[in-house]
């Protein structure tokens, strides 16, 4: 296999297979040769966007939509954009042309392939956006080479970008978040958004104090039920008495109750709550969102 064959054959996905289901097989025969556009191994054709969808708009390539449900909210509240987006899962590829279809979004291109083969085929500078929503965190580390957030990918996503553009990473993996932030910064082509940074410091902040007070809570009720379990010591008030009397007032009459605690994510970064993020979530896992510019 010569060098180039070898460079192609280190994925940063996984291959998965799906049922289809009848609509998203009626969605895919019906909507694909209008909105699709198959990406092959080795193939540098350029793709004329403008051609592509019809007009001339701002560019997001999205990569890894997962079932679409996503990138068909995003493209329907942005319609001064438009979207290519780009899965290997076909069963996912049948949902989003469906998706689509159902909402009569003509913003959206559905790609089939490999994303790093098709940023090949993408003029540097046209793209306004790039999103990689919650890639494979590939957490062992023998495995970390397909990983798609690494310094030579991110050299070709960043130069899609026209200056200015958003590279957004997401992830709900605390060790690839950290690995993705160490690539990311390293790149002198982007910058980290001022904002954003604040949020997540913000946010990490906050996550801190939260922990410090539960383990003090902790710590408390541990010391309370040891008290309890030992009975009152003479010359000293039963631990009852010494716990800290509480506002027995309606909540109403303590005033407005403030959240100083950080923005969602989604919020923060402008986009909706995705399936893996909701699982990341219930499993306890942080959220990280790390966006970009070019400069």
């Amino acid at each position: 296999m010569d060098d180039a064959g070898e460079r192609r054959a280190v994925r940063t996905f996984h291959p998965r297979r799906g049922r289809m289901s009848k609509r998203h097989a009626e969605a895919l025969a019906a909507l694909w040769p209008k909105y699709g556009l198959t990406v092959v191994d080795g193939d540098r054709t350029a793709v004329d966007l403008d051609e592509l969808f019809g007009r001339v708009a701002p560019r997001v390539l999205e990569i890894g939509f997962g079932m679409g449900d996503v990138t068909a909210a995003m493209a329907a509240a942005d319609p001064g954009r438009d979207y290519l987006a780009v899965e290997v899962h076909t069963p996912g590829i049948g949902n989003l042309l469906a998706l689509v279809g159902d909402g009569g979004l003509t913003n959206v291109r559905v790609a089939h392939g490999d994303a790093m083969e098709l940023v090949h085929r993408i003029a540097p500078g046209r793209l306004d956006a790039i999103h990689v929503f919650f890639p494979d965190p590939w957490p062992k580390a023998r495995h970390h080479k397909r990983r798609l957030i690494q310094p030579g990918n991110v050299v070709l996503l960043r130069q899609l970008l026209r200056v200015g553009g958003v590279l957004h990473c997401a992830t709900d993996w605390p060790e690839y978040a950290e690995a993705m932030v160490a690539t990311l910064d390293s790149d002198s082509g982007l910058v980290r958004d001022e904002q954003q940074a604040q949020d997540t410091e913000q946010a990490q902040d906050t996550e801190q104090a939260q922990d410090t007070e539960q383990a003090r809570h902790t710590e408390q009720a541990q010391d309370t039920e040891q008290a309890q379990d030992d009975g009152p010591v003479q010359g000293k008030k039963p631990p009852e008495d010494d716990r800290p009397v509480r506002d027995k007032r309606p909540a109403q009459d303590n005033g407005p109750v403030r959240d100083d605690g950080p923005r969602r994510d989604d919020e923060a970064a402008g986009r909706p709550e995705t399936k893996f993020e909701k699982r990341g979530v219930r499993a306890g896992r942080p959220i990280a969102d790390l966006v970009y510019r070019r400069v």
